[in-house]
């Protein structure tokens, strides 16, 4: 079952947990090693309640590990974790407020989705009408509603809507979800991060990816994780601002082929890319620089300017900034794990 972070009360179960005001999640020096390797190092983070949290590292970061953790599926080697104030390893009650689901998870490819939901629903202890409403509104939200097929002809895409759907059967007051869109097409991701949204404001949600442009769009915060350790962590607009500097300008012109001739002796310039027959990106070192001499190269070229602006520090950016360019480390099983080995793939756990 996906959701393995999971507890079961007898009778009509329902999860009211003590509300607090305490964090969603609190790391304080959070370490955990595998033998000789070192998978999260002293990891510092606070996720605040109501959130939508992105994090982000690369392969090897310890993401999946720390996720573990707190699902209490892993213990850490030393430092402290906490989950809505509770110590983590949780106990029942604590875990019964938290949704978790695995980069793969395994499902009865026997059942449909409301079979399968109203097992995990009674394996929390629902019954009778309160069952049949959570079901309902859980597939509705899915989008599985309709879908009357069992599990094992569902795509990647809809088994991930599943899982996060099972996830969220105990009303959790946090949702963790490792690699919730990785391996997915572009409409199944879609798919995905509109559930994302959907749950802002109702719950708190931590996932973990190495997709940027996932958070972006859903993410309210982001902390980016590299070889363990906590990089930087911020609302996502204040990342962007405090890290990324606009180094990127988009022009277009009658006879792009002139321009990029004369860009070429230019050493303020550092790279132009031209998609087929679109406008040019030019990454430069000083955007103040660009902007006086660049308008000057095209009135000395007789061309025609169609379009010239600064292009906005992304997300990707910053990460770039932050990680691209430092050193490959190890991770917990001996593999390179910085972004020279690309944002793709899988980490240890």
């Amino acid at each position: 079952m996906a959701n393995t972070a999971s507890a079961k009360t007898g009778g009509e179960r329902v999860n009211e947990p003590t509300q607090t005001t305490a964090p969603a999640i609190e790391l304080d020096g959070l370490t955990k090693t595998f033998r000789h390797a070192t998978a999260v190092d002293g990891l510092n983070l606070t996720v605040p309640q109501g959130s939508v949290f992105g994090f982000l590292g690369p392969n090897g970061a310890g993401k999946t590990t720390t996720l573990r953790i707190l699902a209490s599926l892993a213990r850490p080697t030393s430092g402290d974790a906490f989950v809505l104030g509770h110590r983590v390893p949780a106990d029942a009650t604590t875990r019964s407020f938290i949704g978790y689901l695995p980069d793969v998870p395994g499902f009865p490819t026997w059942m449909t989705a409301g079979q399968y939901l109203r097992f995990v629903g009674e394996l929390f202890g629902l019954r009778g009408s309160q069952l049949a409403e959570r079901v309902d509104s859980l597939l509705d939200l899915a989008g599985l509603k309709e879908t009357t097929a069992r599990i094992g002809a569902y795509s990647r895409g809809m088994k991930q809507r599943l899982g996060i759907a099972q996830a969220l059967v105990n009303s959790p007051r946090l949702l963790l979800l490792d690699e919730p869109t990785s391996a997915l097409d572009p409409l199944g991701r879609k798919d995905v991060l509109n559930m994302i949204a959907a749950l802002a404001g109702r719950t708190t949600v931590f996932f973990s990816t190495h997709i940027l442009a996932d958070v972006e769009r859903v993410c309210d915060q982001a902390a980016i994780l590299n070889r363990g350790r906590l990089v930087s962590q911020a609302p996502i607009e204040d990342l962007k601002a405090r890290h990324g500097s606009a180094r990127r300008l988009m022009v277009e012109v009658d006879d792009p082929e002139r321009l990029l001739a004369a860009l070429a002796e230019q050493p303020w310039v550092v790279a132009v890319r031209r998609r087929q027959s679109g406008p040019l990106h030019i990454e430069v070192r000083e955007i103040e620089t660009a902007q006086r001499e660049l308008p000057g190269i095209v009135a000395t070229e007789h061309l025609a300017l169609l379009r010239f602006q600064v292009e906005e520090t992304s997300l990707e950016d910053v990460f770039v900034d932050l990680v691209g360019r430092e050193p490959a480390g190890r991770d917990a099983a001996g593999r390179g794990s910085a972004a020279g080995r690309g944002l793709s793939g899988k980490e240890p756990s």
